[in-house]
């Protein structure tokens, strides 16, 4: 009897203390949203400093540290593509208090072709995707090629010899490149970086021959590149003399979605509120103007938008890559 009394005063002080703590409770206490957040918020970037992630993450930090109440401190954890980054998020507490910038294709295609992204799709939970920047073919602007066609005819030419830049190994731009030679039925070399900020660079410096990269360093580095096509349907309002894939012949429509994410349990309320924050920074008339003058589409994608476009980009780019047999 004596032991049983014992047993039931040892349960009863358990509960107390799950009670006091929110454990148990189904996400109410302090890992609820009413509570969150408490403290500072860290926005890692698993890129270099001075790419497009960067720039948008510090369009929306102010903005971001007035709605949630809380400072929101940027950081960089470049590596791999973002892989070393987001390979890290999946150990990272799931309490919302980390968020890292996460970028389609790159956390489809990582996993999809690396035996060592150290993470699978599903282990990062998506918030929200704020913007996108569709791939852009840059050469130098003393470069001979003026054109697609030009771009193209050298490659026929050179089999493998012309070499394409871009930030990282399976990313939009790698998978651009891929997209490329395929239409064009060209063999090029893709040299990856370990981002935007590192690539450019290596294409004003002569490194590489070209660079697939985004549409907003088409405005950012002015004179000193030629583009020479944006993949997108149409001519981009902010960019009307840059001509598409397609009406030069090429039906590539493609680039890098961006968002943030956090690991997977984070509590569904968090999630919500921090999407809720997202959504709120992107409906600012200065940051809407300032993606406009950056050459960033604006995205809303929330949490369930995001799992479906995730799904989406998935079948597209698992064809290409079946019929390119490079699927493990």
């Amino acid at each position: 009897m004596k032991s049983r009394r014992m047993f039931a005063s040892i349960v009863g002080t358990i509960a107390v203390a799950l009670a006091a703590t929110g454990c148990g409770s189904g996400g109410g206490g302090a890992d609820s949203a009413a509570d969150f957040p408490q403290k500072r918020i860290d926005y890692v970037l698993p890129f270099d400093a001075g790419g497009e992630s960067d720039i948008t993450a510090r369009l929306q930090q102010e903005k971001l540290a007035e709605i949630l109440g809380q400072s929101v401190n940027v950081s960089y954890k470049p590596g791999g593509g973002g892989a070393l980054g987001w390979s890290e998020l999946t150990r990272t507490a799931a309490d919302g208090y980390t968020v890292m910038g996460s970028n389609l294709p790159h956390i489809i295609l990582q996993p999809m072709l690396r035996d060592d992204a150290g993470y699978e799709t599903e282990d990062l939970q998506q918030v929200y995707i704020f913007q996108s920047t569709p791939n852009a073919l840059l050469v130098p602007a003393d470069s001979d090629i003026e054109t697609l066609d030009d771009f193209i005819a050298a490659a026929e030419e050179n089999p493998g010899a012309m070499s394409i830049g871009g930030s990282g190994d399976f990313s939009a731009n790698h998978i651009g490149t891929l997209m490329l030679g395929d239409m064009a039925g060209i063999d090029i070399t893709y040299t990856p970086f370990s981002g935007t900020g590192t690539a450019v660079p290596a294409l004003l410096g002569g490194h590489v021959d070209a660079l697939m990269s985004y549409s907003p360093q088409i405005t950012q580095l002015g004179d000193q590149v030629r583009a020479i096509a944006v993949a997108t349907e149409e001519r981009m309002p902010g960019l009307p003399d840059v001509p598409t894939f397609a009406e030069q012949g090429h039906d590539l429509v493609d680039g890098a979605y961006r968002g943030i994410s956090v690991p997977k349990g984070t509590p569904d309320d968090i999630v919500q509120k921090l999407a809720d924050a997202f959504k709120t920074v992107n409906e600012d008339p200065e940051l809407v103007k300032a993606f406009e003058e950056q050459a960033f589409v604006l995205e809303n994608y929330g949490p369930e938008e995001a799992a479906e476009l995730t799904k989406e980009r998935t079948a597209v780019y698992e064809d290409l890559l079946t019929r390119l047999e490079l699927v493990p």
